[in-house]
């Protein structure tokens, strides 16, 4: 009762009262209500979504006050030392590496930006999975890189809390959270019969609960210390979990919760059950679960018993994996048991996969340390529990960040990791959770015997292992394992060892490739991505962890202990796997682990341990066995690049590049190569050379026979297998990563084979460079020694750009010194991907070669390296170089090389030399005793005395026996008398005895018997295959072979002097006396004759018995090199020889041509900077006598001029453009606003002033368009390529290039274009006097133009003789094509910008549409020109396709109809005839409101053409006239009234001067008298003349003001001027004014420039001046008084504009990204996924973003139409990049933004600081102002409107 009456009352009083109540001693009243009252409030059988629950309890915690108040008051006892905010997924944060303990290390960018990080290694990155923010935390962080807050620990001297505060929070919230705990138990249903939806639902009823208690833990360490108390309390926990025995909802809960527990341990209960019984006899398809049953076993005898039963399982022979003895406690098994509410949360927030809300709670709790150690604690417990339902989990990847989020914040800590290690079992745990994981996804092992086999690897092609399911347990394997103290107790716990053994064991000989050899494979499976994934993060990474602590003498035994078990588990393999000692054929797999941790570990042991390498290997036998896998994936390295494998299609190509890519090489090939060195050094060298050369299967290639039979390989694969099999021989010998070398020397050899390959950036190269995965290892990069080093070997190429050109890199290129000193085409050849990487690098070398002089002929071969010392250990390594078999095959390919037998190639012999020169620098000490008696058996004792290289290089051979088939030549030979030396018979029979046999197989076979046998010798003298004078024979091979023997006489000296003969092609190439007059310095770089010169030196000065024979054999004059048989075949080959130099002749003449024709295009099309070069374009002075102008047509080739029949085009690209409409007055360019104060108004940009400008006129005047000249209107830029095209007739030409949106590229450079411009018909003789200076008067001059206008528009069809005629013009083809180009105009401009008149769509609108056109283009030019004609040449490419403007309007006009006639007489003749005047009831637009420049272009457009140049320049003159009195009518709106009053009084004094007329301050008067007859006009605006009038006017200013206003005018006229006449722009050194005025006629030349010029002066009256002013200012004053009222603002109108800029950015992006990456977007609130900033105008758009679609057009394509007429630029905030928007179109242009190293960071992974470009900028500017994105940017895609 009590509690429902409380219930009914107030909640703020209610709270008051209880709190009250509870703070007396004896508080068991208030208890008792308060509980009551929570029992009615807090029933969990209402709906979670009832917020009423949640109300009350924030009232009862804040005891009566508002909660916002209770939270400040409780955060203000805040005494937290560590930040700890939580973010997730996408947040973007910081790392800084030089401030990290741990890698993982992460920073929220308020703690980041209040350190102090300058010059630290620091990035931002965008979270993976979530994470925390670790400032103040120093087992994570060291200190000095806390923030301010952090740093001075400003919680440790806040007051404890008072009692009664958090008082009512301790009764209340235990409640509250057991309410939120019973509705997750009623909500969770099994997953067979849940869907994920329901789970979803339950979350999101419960969102506004937890969020509660987020909020909770975000008031700081009071309340998070009260939170922990409840959590973490085992009595509360028991007090309320079970609920109250009547209520049965609790009841029923609970029971469901049991249920879900049930199965919650690593062994379902009811195989439990089972187990204990007996044990089950599982076949494969149980899983092959290892682990069941034998976890935990209850009694000894009972485990004994289960291994007998092991026996006779299919999958079982495995011995069943033990759990460690340590782990006596059986819980990781058992079903798990809660004591305290955290570890249920947990439970929960694990059933319901990890949901955000709750994941955010848990970790928010973390800065509270008691909290911190409980909770690892039962994140352990629930380690096994995560893992099985991460494996059921649908969404595995999700539910992997969120387990990773957790982790990381618990792992990463070292002391914590310890504690929970020896508390907690933290490894065990995890290795069996491994184990067990992987257990689930075993098959059965195909390698080597695929019936017998034992062996079980995983299956790549699970979903466990496709998906990377168990990446979230390896992450924090490695993570625990980077612990010093962690990773000890591993390496001391030998049964752990034992299990993780059998674990990377699943991994040995995992995604099997069986080569296909019928036909190709159906289907390629793409696993071996997952195969190559898991190797290296399951078994790589945690073995780099391991080996970071085995780097002192004091960790040898952990050493010791890993290679014994690597050894073990390798012998289990190899029983396994049914493996004696040959391979199986046609198999390889390139996964190795176990062989990889044994190589890395006795590396490591030797390297940095001291232990003795011979202590840690096994047996021979178990060596061989060794070598076999890594040798077999060298081989089929090899065979996989000759082709072999093509018929598995490109992923086993795949293989073998990610086998020796840079991530991955130093986990797998390079141990590899380093086992293999380990048991060349230990093992007989002649079964090591004959192993490899049989597993490369070239054996049967190594015969002196010319011909011979290969059973195994194809003709075309023979050579590059034995080229693989040689190149491998000497990076075997040749490579000491392992075998000696220093980290630094490992360092700089890398980078120095990396940079040899190409130039690199320093993000590429920082990322080619392997180091060991594990980042706490040997070299990080990054640090300072990789700075270092990089700056020792490369020098550093800045960006480069060229307007044109694509944007470059900071790139880094060798020094000189590495080219000549350093560069290792052994390491080359080892670390690149792709075999082009080699080429380049020697053609690099080549480059450098020629460059630098050394060597200038032919192509140098790869040089010779000296290296660095071996280990004394692998001393042994160098026996390979000096043992027979080797010194054999040597001799025999140099014989075959000197007698061009097949499948020999340049390279070939490269490495052979290669492999001798090793040999004579790396000697070996002989041991004479060791040398076993020449038994007659041992094949090939007799064909050298010695192992010794040096001695048996002039060791002679006389004959050798070789077996070939009956067809190969020698045997036709025998047929010829025996060669008689010492003629007699029984000579040639000792010949035949002594003669040599080789056969490399059946030495290795006895070599291996000898290994096996060694301890009985009479058994080996009985196993010895007889058969080794024979060849071994496959079987199946056509049998016919024969004996025979060759005469040979050469030894490999001998061989390498006829080599060099035949190399140098001269007879006796090498003088007797060569080697004394040998310098020996210049052997180092050069080809194959150096190369053997090189080695001829060596032998000679390190035997003098060399020296001597090589002496002998220059001495004799060599016989010629063995002479083919000129047969017909030969004949043939060398016709086709011959006929093919022939081709190839032609091929390069063509070549020629057609290179110089593309030389001359190119030198047209791109001339950016000098005018162009053509013809048709320079159409000045110097052509005035030519008559025609001819064009080239680029389809058919024709030269001809242009006719109105046969019209020649030009291909243009027409486009929109709102450039102009962006220029501002002030020259300062505008800052991109990066705060919220700074703001970009648009209001002072040309285009706002000329829509208010002609807004006004359209509500006064009528038929406004014609004068206002629109600037923002159109643009044209009559793109770069000019090439002439005819049209024809019937018009073929245009047909193919109609794409839907009329776009084609041009026929001769392939750049887009959407239109043909005709050329203008050619000139007759007519040009002459079109040109001709005139001394007609002025009057008569105007007489004349005025009649010229009044014949077009009486006589449209007139045939006067001036004018073409327009009747016959309008029917021919020019028309046509004239109309086709209006229209393509029209198609490119969006309607608003085409409608100026009432009557849109009319002809007079058109008509204006088209002057806009030219008068836009006419300005564009000025802006291209740097704003004034006297800056010297165009700046920019557009500028060139002027000459056609005026042009391309003419016809099309000359067929509009008459409608203009009307309008046009109107304007002559107020403009000439002040007397004429049309009234209506909308005036006319004043003369004085009107745009000069437009008026100019708008009368040359419509004078019958062509129009005499004295003409334009009377037209040029009149316009100037009115365009003065504009100026003075401004000028005189800005003064001050009293100095109006002045300037009249004085000038009405000069008026009746003679030369009144052409002084400015009569005139000035005389307009101010004017203007002031009405008052409206100059009062109307009284704040304008206050902010001008501060100065005050003298002449001086006023005629600068003066000359200012006119200047844009002549500009424009001048351009004109120039593009009509060719008359040259006078790059005029003098002042801008009187140059124009000048070039233009308006001054007499007579005046000097050194008398200042008067803008006065150049005007020229016909009619009295005076007279017409005052007509001019009556239109003016004439205007009713509204309309006056905005008169003056239409007078003083402002022409000059700067020239247009994109805004100005901040140098360091940070400070961009750090504002808007945040910012919301204006129509959603909410923060856009794609942000991005128009440059232009600083618009805030979403890219893609759905909220601010219109008409299904997106935010960006929508603005770059508004803003930009169909051009946008924008930098996308998120990436760094701009990207263009041009009409349909898009593209990527670049980054603006560079880090210092000159590289861009798209995407912001690297997320580096990143600076201002100011070059890259300017050149986006260039190409923006100068419309050529187009051309310049090649890689365009259609936007389809979705930016």
């Amino acid at each position: 009762i009590m509690a429902a009456s409380l219930v009914r009352r107030d909640k703020k009083s209610t709270a008051a009262h209880l709190k009250a109540d509870l703070n007396w001693t004896d508080n068991s009243s208030g208890v008792r209500q308060l509980q009551e009252l929570l029992d009615s409030v807090l029933n969990p059988e209402k709906p979670a979504a009832d917020t009423e629950a949640l109300d009350w309890c924030k009232c009862l915690i804040a005891g009566g006050e508002g909660f916002e108040e209770f939270c400040k008051t409780v955060r203000s006892y805040d005494n937290a030392t560590l930040c700890g905010l939580v973010w997730t997924a996408n947040f973007v944060a910081y790392r800084c590496r030089t401030c990290g303990i741990s890698p993982c290390m992460s920073l929220c960018a308020e703690c980041f930006n209040n350190g102090d990080h300058t010059g630290h290694d620091f990035n931002m990155f965008r979270s993976q999975a979530g994470g925390a923010c670790d400032c103040g935390d120093s087992n994570v962080m060291r200190e000095t890189g806390f923030c301010n807050r952090h740093r001075l620990r400003t919680g440790e001297n806040v007051p404890s809390v008072p009692r009664d505060l958090l008082l009512m929070s301790e009764m209340v919230l235990p409640r509250f959270i057991i309410c939120i705990i019973q509705y997750l138990r009623d909500g969770y249903t099994e997953p067979d019969t849940s869907t994920e939806r329901d789970l979803q639902k339950v979350l999101q009823q419960l969102e506004p609960q937890i969020s509660f208690l987020e909020e909770l833990t975000k008031m700081g360490g009071a309340m998070r210390t009260v939170l922990t108390k409840i959590l973490t309390n085992q009595q509360i926990f028991k007090d309320l979990s079970v609920g109250q025995e009547e209520n049965v909802y609790a009841k029923k809960n609970y029971e469901k919760y049991l249920s879900a527990l049930k199965n919650s341990g690593l062994v379902s209960v009811e195989e439990k059950a089972q187990s204990g019984a007996a044990e089950p006899t599982r076949g494969a398809e149980a899983g092959a679960l290892g682990l069941l049953g034998a976890e935990a076993p209850a009694s000894p005898d009972e485990s004994n018993k289960e291994e007998d039963q092991d026996g006779g399982q299919s999958v079982g022979q495995r011995k069943r994996v033990k759990l460690s003895s340590t782990a006596k406690d059986p819980s990781i098994m058992d079903s798990l048991k809660h004591k305290c509410f955290l570890e249920e949360l947990l439970f929960w927030t694990i059933k319901y996969e990890f949901p955000q809300k709750m994941v955010t709670f848990l970790l928010n709790m973390l800065p509270d340390q008691d909290y911190k150690i409980t909770f690892t604690k039962t994140f352990v417990q629930h380690y096994a529990f995560i893992m099985k339902t991460l494996m059921k989990s649908q969404e595995s990847d999700t539910m992997s960040n969120r387990i990773v989020h957790i982790s990381v914040q618990l792992f990463s800590n070292e002391e914590l990791a310890r504690h929970v290690t020896e508390e907690c079992q933290l490894l065990d745990i995890m290795v069996t959770v491994l184990l067990y994981m992987m257990e689930s996804c075993l098959i059965k092992s195909e390698l080597q015997d695929e019936e017998n086999s034992r062996h079980v690897v995983v299956n790549c092609s699970e979903p466990l292992l496709k998906n990377n399911t168990y990446w979230p347990l390896v992450s924090d394997f490695i993570n625990i394992l980077s612990h010093q103290s962690v990773a000890k107790k591993f390496l001391e716990d030998h049964s752990l060892l034992m299990l993780w053994m059998s674990f990377v064991s699943f991994f040995q000989g995992m995604n099997l490739n069986k080569r296909e050899l019928s036909e190709h494979v159906e289907f390629e499976s793409q696993t071996y991505y997952a195969a190559f994934a898991a190797e290296l993060e399951a078994c790589a990474q945690p073995m780099w962890g391991l080996l970071t602590h085995c780097k002192v003498k004091e960790t040898q035994e952990y050493t010791k202990t890993v290679v014994r078990y690597c050894l073990e588990t390798l012998q289990i393999w190899f029983d396994a796997i049914g493996f004696v000692d040959e391979p199986a054929p046609n198999q390889v797999t390139f996964h190795l682990p176990l062989h990889r941790y044994y190589a890395m570990f006795l590396s490591k042991a030797v390297k940095c341990q001291g232990l003795d390498l011979d202590s840690l290997l096994p047996h021979q036998e178990m060596l061989m066995k060794i070598m076999v896998h890594p040798l077999q994936i060298q081989a089929s390295l090899s065979e996989i690049h000759s082709n072999m494998w093509v018929r598995n299609g490109l992923q086993i190509k795949g293989q073998a590049m990610t086998y020796v890519q840079s991530h991955f090489c130093n986990s797998m090939i390079d141990p590899d190569i380093f086992l293999l060195q380990v048991c060349a050094s230990r093992l007989d060298p002649d079964y090591f050379i004959s192993s490899v050369f049989e597993r490369f299967k070239v054996v049967d290639l190594l015969t002196m026979a010319s011909v011979h039979q290969n059973a195994v390989l194809d003709g075309e694969q023979e050579r590059p297998m034995l080229e693989g099999a040689l190149t491998f021989l000497v990076i075997l010998s040749s490579l000491r990563i392992h075998l000696g070398m220093a980290d630094d020397e490992i360092l700089r050899a890398e980078m120095v084979s990396q940079l040899c390959m190409n130039d690199r950036t320093h993000s590429s190269l920082l990322d080619l460079i392997p180091e060991n995965p594990n980042p706490k290892s040997g070299i990080v990069p990054g640090s300072c020694s990789f700075e270092e080093m990089l700056s020792a070997v490369a020098d550093f190429k800045a960006p480069v750009f060229e307007p044109g050109g694509s944007m470059q890199q900071g790139m880094y290129t060798p020094k000189e010194e590495v080219w000549e000193k350093e560069f290792d085409p052994i390491m080359v050849v080892l670390r690149t991907v792709y075999r082009r990487d080699v080429q380049s690098a020697m053609d690099r070398y080549s480059a450098f070669l020629k460059q630098s002089g050394m060597h200038t002929t032919g192509n140098p071969w790869p040089p010779y390296k000296e290296r660095t010392p071996l280990h004394p250990c692998y001393k042994g390594l160098d026996r390979l170089l000096h043992c027979k078999t080797l010194h054999i095959v040597i001799f025999t390919l140099l014989y075959k090389i000197w007698l061009d037998h097949s499948n020999m190639s340049e390279h070939v012999l490269c490495m052979v030399l290669y492999l001798i020169e090793l040999g004579l620098d790396n000697q070996v000490q002989e041991d004479k005793e060791d040398e076993e008696p020449c038994i007659e058996e041992h094949c090939h004792d007799s064909w050298f005395p010695g192992t010794n290289l040096l001695s048996n290089l002039h060791h002679v051979i006389n004959y050798v026996r070789v077996r070939v088939p009956e067809t190969a030549p020698e045997v036709k030979r025998e047929k010829d008398p025996p060669p008689s030396t010492s003629a007699d018979a029984s000579n040639f029979g000792q010949n035949v005895r002594e003669a040599q046999v080789f056969s490399l197989v059946a030495e290795r076979r006895r070599k291996f018997q000898e290994i096996i046998n060694r301890s009985s010798t009479e058994a080996s003298q009985v196993v010895r295959p007889k058969s080794s004078s024979t060849r071994w024979v496959p079987p199946g091979t056509p049998p016919q072979l024969v004996t025979e023997i060759l005469e040979i006489r050469e030894s490999m000296l001998s061989l390498l002097i006829k080599l060099h003969q035949k190399l140098s092609a001269k007879q006796n190439s090498l003088s007797a006396t060569w080697l004394e007059d040998m310098e020996t310095n210049s052997h180092a770089h050069g080809d194959g004759i150096t190369a053997i010169e090189r080695i001829l030196t060596k032998a000679a000065t390190r035997s003098r018995q060399s020296k001597r024979s090589i002496q002998e054999i220059c001495g004799k004059v060599s016989p010629p090199v063995a002479p083919k048989k000129n047969s017909p075949t030969d004949k043939n080959t060398m016709d086709k020889d011959e006929r093919r130099q022939r081709a190839r002749e032609r091929q390069q003449k063509l070549l020629a041509e057609f290179a110089s024709r593309q030389k001359s295009f190119m030198e047209t099309a791109m001339d950016v900077e000098s005018p162009d070069a053509e013809a048709a374009m320079d159409l000045g002075a110097s052509e005035v006598m030519e008559s025609e102008v001819l064009y080239d047509c680029v389809i058919c080739g024709q030269s001809g001029p242009s006719t109105e029949d046969r019209p020649t085009g030009l291909v243009v690209l027409l486009q929109a453009s709102s450039v102009l409409g962006h220029r501002c007055k002030s020259d300062e360019t505008k800052k991109l606003p990066t705060t919220d104060d700074e703001h970009i108004y648009p209001a002072d940009t040309c285009g706002a002033a000329h829509d208010v400008r002609l807004a006004l006129m359209q509500r006064f005047f009528k038929d406004v368009g014609v004068l206002t000249g629109k600037t923002q209107s159109l643009k044209h830029t009559l793109s770069l390529p000019r090439f002439y095209i005819c049209f024809t007739q019937n018009d073929q030409v245009l047909q193919g290039f109609s794409v839907d949106k009329g776009e084609f590229t041009c026929p001769l450079c392939r750049q887009f274009a959407n239109s043909v411009l005709p050329c203008r018909p050619g000139r007759s003789t007519e040009v002459v006097s079109w040109h001709m200076p005139t001394n007609k008067k002025t009057a008569v001059l105007v007489k004349e133009v005025e009649d010229l206008q009044e014949q077009l528009g009486l006589f449209p069809v007139s045939t006067t003789v001036r004018q073409r005629d327009i009747h016959r013009f309008t029917q021919s083809n020019l028309s046509k094509e004239m109309e086709s180009v209006i229209k393509d105009i029209k198609n490119t401009t969006q309607r608003k910008y085409m409608d100026y008149g009432k009557n849109p769509g009319s002809p007079d609108n058109d008509f204006l549409f088209m002057y806009s056109v030219a008068r836009t283009n006419l300005e564009l030019e000025l802006v291209h020109r740097g704003g004034n004609l006297c800056s010297g040449g165009a700046s920019a490419a557009g500028s060139e396709c002027f000459p056609y403007a005026p042009y391309v309007y003419l016809p099309g006009i000359s067929c509009f109809n008459e409608y203009l006639t009307l309008i046009l007489m109107r304007m002559y003749c107020m403009f000439f005839n002040p007397s004429y005047c049309l009234d209506d009831e909308r005036p006319e637009v004043p003369m004085l409101f009107r745009d000069c420049p437009s008026l100019l272009i708008i009368f040359v457009l419509t004078m019958p053409q062509p129009l005499r140049k004295e003409h334009f320049i009377c037209l040029v003159r009149m316009l100037y006239n009115l365009q003065y009195t504009q100026a003075l009518a401004s000028l005189s709106a800005k003064f001050s009234p009293e100095e109006r009053q002045a300037w009249s009084t004085s000038g009405a004094l000069k008026k009746n001067a003679f030369d009144a007329e052409k002084s400015y301050d009569a005139l000035l008067s005389h307009v101010i008298g004017e203007l002031s007859k009405v008052k409206t006009v100059y009062d109307v605006n009284p704040e304008v003349p206050s902010m001008l009038s501060s100065s005050v006017w003298s002449p001086h200013s006023i005629e600068y003001s003066l000359q200012q206003f006119c200047l844009p005018y002549l500009r424009l006229s001048c351009l004109l001027q120039h593009h009509l006449y060719g008359d040259k722009l006078s790059g005029c050194p003098v002042e801008e004014f009187s140059g124009l005025a000048g070039c233009l006629g308006l001054l007499a030349p007579a005046l000097q420039p050194s008398n200042p010029i008067y803008s006065a002066s150049c005007l020229d009256w016909t009619v009295n001046a005076f007279d017409l002013m005052t007509q001019w200012c009556s239109e003016v004053t004439g205007l009713s008084d509204t309309q006056a009222k905005k008169s003056i603002t239409l007078l003083v109108q402002d022409p000059q504009w700067a020239s247009p800029h994109l805004l100005h950015l901040p140098d360091h992006y940070n400070i961009i990204f750090q504002y808007y990456h945040k910012k919301a977007c204006t129509a959603c609130k909410k923060v856009p996924k794609d942000p991005a900033l128009c440059l232009v105008c600083g618009t805030f758009v979403c890219l893609k973003g759905l909220c601010c679609k219109q008409q299904g057009i997106c935010e960006c394509v929508l603005h770059s139409q508004h803003c930009g007429a169909a051009t946008g630029i924008f930098l996308l905030i998120n990436a760094s990049v701009i990207i263009i928007i041009r009409g349909h179109r898009f593209c990527l242009w670049g980054s603006v933004y560079l880090d210092a190293h000159g590289e861009e960071d798209r995407d912001l992974r690297r997320g580096k600081p990143l600076f201002l470009c100011v070059e890259r900028y300017r050149v986006l500017q260039q190409q923006w102002v100068s419309h050529t994105f187009d051309h310049i940017n090649k890689r365009w895609g259609p936007h389809y409107n979705g930016l």
